[in-house]
């Protein structure tokens, strides 16, 4: 199967993410809350999130369809299922395909990780079509390693080296800290962009994941151009939440307004 075949078309989803410390039950709860009809589901040291029974139940209850996997590559999830992060992509592949999720979301290399760029390089190409499961591979930024300047510990952050990847995941927060505009992100990736982590960012130099137009990025104007451009991939809005998540009527709130935000600047959405 191609992998544009793959995907069932543009989609809007939230992803459990900001709900890191909270039961999985109460994610799923909120995001139908706040009227959305799919999830992209962070697999971290909760078993319900490692477990497909336990998800498919949680989203037959609530009427959620589980649209992508992201692979537990977070420093505070370093150790689910084992360090080896090719290991952690193949689990994160049958979680997919047994969910029925076309898309598993994963993080580039650090340096030291020399295996795990070489399988990106030599495995990655045609795993799709043998799987039946699109792998794709999220922009960072670079991590400065304290005291040693011009060291990072990516290995891949320049566009050259990420548009290298057959299928990429664009963060928007991530490519602010980066100094990078989304819009021609995503121009220069063109059909290799297959899903986007939408959140706005604070300009500080640092990984914030506001919601939208609560920071410096151009959230309108990148909804727009995603609708000129005809974007075919997924959409997740990925966002802190932290300070509304014990306030429920304040969370909905937020959420429903982000997605109706990209609802009303994304007719594919309609």
């Amino acid at each position: 199967m191609a992998p544009d075949a793959l995907f069932p078309g543009p989609t809007l989803s939230c992803s459990t993410g900001a709900f890191f410390a909270r039961p999985l039950r109460e994610a799923f709860e909120r995001i139908r809350g706040a009227g959305f009809d799919g999830v992209e589901v962070m697999v971290t040291r909760d078993p319900d999130t490692q477990q497909p029974r336990r998800l498919r139940a949680l989203a037959e209850d609530h009427e959620l369809e589980i649209r992508a996997i992201h692979a537990p590559f977070l420093l505070m999830t370093r150790r689910v299922w084992g360090t080896d992060p090719v290991g952690k992509i193949y689990r994160s592949i049958e979680l997919a395909q047994d969910l029925g999720a076309p898309l598993v979301v994963v993080h580039p290399p650090f340096r030291w990780q020399t295996g795990y760029r070489r399988w990106l390089a030599e495995q990655l190409p045609g795993l799709a079509e043998r799987t039946g499961v699109i792998v794709a591979v999220e922009n960072m930024f670079p991590l400065r390693v304290p005291g040693r300047r011009g060291i990072s510990f990516h290995a891949g952050q320049t566009l050259d080296e990420i548009e290298r990847f057959p299928h990429v995941v664009l963060d928007t927060s991530h490519a602010a800290v980066a100094g990078l505009d989304p819009s021609q992100v995503r121009d220069l990736l063109g059909d290799r962009l297959v899903h986007i982590h939408l959140s706005d960012n604070a300009g500080r130099g640092w990984d914030s994941h506001l919601p939208l137009g609560q920071g410096v990025l151009a959230v309108d104007e990148f909804l727009q151009h995603l609708a000129t451009e005809g974007f075919s991939g997924s959409i997740t809005l990925e966002l802190d939440l932290r300070p509304y998540l014990d306030d429920g009527h304040a969370l909905r709130d937020v959420l429903a307004h982000n997605r109706e935000l990209c609802e009303a600047r994304l007719s594919f959405l309609a």
